[in-house]
């Protein structure tokens, strides 16, 4: 590394490899990922990309041909997030591993959009954005179910996904012109601080916006929402309703339950998968001198990255609408499925014809 590099990178922490990122919103990077453990790491990066990418194709796919795209809006928008983040991280990648040396505009312009991964963080972060929107979304529907129908209409939760979008873009767009440069034919995204001061603010901010509220976002509305549940629960065992009112009943709380099950899921995946990653770009930006060991950097980014491309599995398992159409799709399951529903069928038939006798 020259010293040009050297003092564009004044503000940033050291990590023991070449192919240097940090995994929150500000990517502190070098686009450079020739050798070693970081050869080997944007491989493996693009591998998940191109699973990630696969899965959440499916994923889309089977909540439009379940029609739950309309009911379940931020989840869609959700899934939508996580492609475009997988797609991404494979074109990046695969950039990457290119090693392009860099000159003129089109070298600037290729590291401002590209291997500054500005798009991918932009994705990422408005992922955020959107997962806290489905958090309060749900708080609002359980635990205050009587201002739902006021608050929680279409256009409020089209704006919440435009917002989601728009604010993930804007922030990383802002940020990142100020803060990258080509030096020596190298990309440095979000590396060229004025001075320490700004980069310590924006990293303190960085960490109590994406991780420290969003976590006790997570924390109090699930967390109410477990409460409003369970008392429910204890009020249902103890009295008993009419069992025609019961009966209707039990479709929606089931479907409301498994929803609420599958983004406590995701919620907890994306703290434990962010965690080291969030807390490691903290510490750059407190500490300059700080060294991390490019294992250690590895795994934390592989865990952050593997997040991305293991949602739609946690959706495929536990969002029962999305499970049953990925369920057709497997021809082995199809009889099985169709015997099935053929079965639910005549029991339905057979217990309107009793209850008309």
């Amino acid at each position: 590394m020259s010293e040009n590099s050297s003092s564009a990178m004044s503000a940033a922490f050291t990590i023991a490899t070449d192919d240097v990122q940090t995994a929150t919103g500000s990517t502190m990077t070098s686009s450079s990922s020739s050798s070693g453990a970081g050869y080997y790491f944007g491989y493996a990066v693009v591998v998940i990309g191109v699973v990630g990418t696969a899965a959440n194709a499916l994923i889309l796919y089977a909540m439009v041909a379940s029609k739950e795209h309309k009911k379940q809006l931020l989840i869609f928008n959700q899934n939508v997030f996580d492609f475009c983040s997988s797609l991404l991280l494979v074109i990046i990648y695969a950039v990457k591993l290119c090693n392009i040396y860099l000159t003129g505009k089109p070298g600037f312009w290729l590291c401002i959009m590209i291997l500054s991964d500005n798009l991918l963080w932009g994705s990422i972060n408005g992922s955020t954005i959107n997962l806290l929107s489905i958090t309060i979304e749900r708080y609002i529907k359980v635990v205050h179910s009587s201002w739902s129908k006021k608050l929680l209409r279409k256009w409020v939760k089209c704006s919440a996904a435009a917002f989601a979008w728009t604010a993930g873009i804007v922030y990383n767009m802002v940020l990142v012109f100020p803060t990258s440069a080509v030096i020596d034919g190298v990309c440095y995204g979000f590396l060229v601080w004025k001075n320490e001061t700004a980069a310590l603010i924006h990293g303190v901010w960085n960490f109590i916006s994406f991780f420290v509220v969003v976590i006790f976002i997570f924390v109090f509305c699930y967390g109410k929402i477990l409460v409003v549940i369970r008392r429910q629960a204890r009020v249902m065992a103890g009295h008993g309703g009419p069992a025609g009112s019961s009966t209707s009943q039990t479709p929606s709380s089931q479907v409301q339950s498994n929803v609420i099950k599958t983004m406590i899921l995701v919620s907890a995946f994306y703290v434990i998968s962010w965690s080291t990653s969030y807390i490691f770009y903290l510490l750059g930006h407190i500490r300059s001198d700080l060294t991390i060991h490019d294992t250690t950097y590895h795994v934390s980014m592989f865990l952050a990255f593997f997040y991305i491309s293991a949602n739609p599995f946690i959706y495929a398992i536990k969002f029962h609408p999305v499970r049953r159409v990925l369920v057709r799709l497997i021809p082995w399951k199809t009889s099985e499925y169709a015997c099935e529903s053929v079965g639910m069928s005549a029991l339905s038939t057979a217990t309107t014809i009793y209850q008309r006798k």
